[in-house]
């Protein structure tokens, strides 16, 4: 276990590590280009060339990339050009509002949709399983855009129960929380179903199951002690990955409800051009990326321990 850990950690740093060189050379290796992005398109050639020179990107672009990753490494993410402060005194506070977000969708949603997967999985083609899964179709096969509208209209301007942005201009409010929330649980709620139905459909078939059904025992234990841990290895992969798109994936969720959250942030980023604020944004979706898949392999060894990487 200890050497499939350091393993996993080596493999964490070398991702990062390629992504971060391939993400600074894509926005960095043309110094050009960030001079006519911060300046604008009818700045000088020599007024580029002031720049340029003051802010240390005519050095080679190793030693600016070993100055960046040090600097990142440090909690220094640079200057926004977009908001004109520092990256961190923006990023911090967006991320927690995102993972504000992400704690109330998973608190609803994990529990409700591992208890109908179970339900209906146990129920392989009864009445209750086929209404579960046309369920969970229905609501994963409509987008976050179509279900945001529609809640907006029947919450907003039919029953005119809720208010239709979150932005918190008067504080946190858990008000404000209930649409953005419902439109993620609706989406995703059928996803984790779906996954958690199939796994406890074809564990619920293995001869395993049956003997000790076959040997009398209650069939609640044999569902609580033996079914239900090895027919969650599925649906655990696919909760923890889940934490990767409520990082970055929900830019429609927060840029419809005016939500400041970590993916309106990166949208608002790429749209004007502030370049230490996407690397910043794209380093800590990659960070929250690999480290949610090895938390989902570390996982594997303890839902079945006859799992082993190597």
């Amino acid at each position: 276990m200890i050497v499939f850990l350091a393993r996993r950690l080596v493999f964490m740093l070398l991702t990062m590590l390629a992504v971060s060189i391939i993400l600074f050379a894509m926005l960095e290796v043309n110094v050009e280009s960030i001079a006519v992005r911060v300046l604008g398109a009818y700045s000088t050639d020599t007024q580029r060339e002031i720049w340029l020179e003051a802010n240390g990107y005519l050095r080679p672009i190793y030693v600016r990339y070993i100055e960046w990753l040090g600097n990142f490494l440090v909690g220094d993410f640079g200057e926004s050009t977009r908001f004109n402060t520092r990256v961190a005194d923006i990023l911090w506070p967006r991320l927690g509002n995102t993972g504000l977000l992400a704690l109330f969708t998973f608190g609803i949603m994990i529990p409700i949709s591992l208890t109908l997967g179970v339900f209906a999985g146990m129920r392989e083609g009864s009445r209750t399983d086929r209404s579960i899964t046309f369920l969970s179709v229905i609501t994963t096969s409509v987008p976050e855009f179509a279900s945001a509208v529609l809640l907006s209209f029947i919450f907003v301007f039919w029953l005119g129960i809720l208010p239709g942005t979150s932005g918190f201009t008067d504080g946190f409010s858990l008000r404000e929380m209930i649409l953005p929330v419902m439109v993620l649980i609706i989406y995703d709620f059928g996803y984790v179903a779906r996954m958690t139905r199939a796994s406890m459909a074809e564990v619920m078939q293995s001869p395993y199951i049956r003997t000790a059904v076959l040997k009398g025992l209650p069939y609640r234990r044999v569902v609580m002690r033996h079914a239900l841990r090895n027919a969650l290895i599925a649906p655990f992969t696919v909760i923890v990955l889940q934490i990767n798109w409520l990082l970055s994936g929900v830019i429609v969720v927060e840029y419809f409800f005016a939500y400041k959250g970590f993916g309106a942030l990166l949208l608002e980023a790429a749209l004007n051009n502030d370049i230490d604020l996407i690397q910043a944004c794209a380093m800590i979706a990659v960070i929250v990326a690999v480290g949610t898949q090895t938390i989902a392999d570390i996982g594997y060894t303890y839902l079945n321990p006859r799992i082993r990487f190597t």
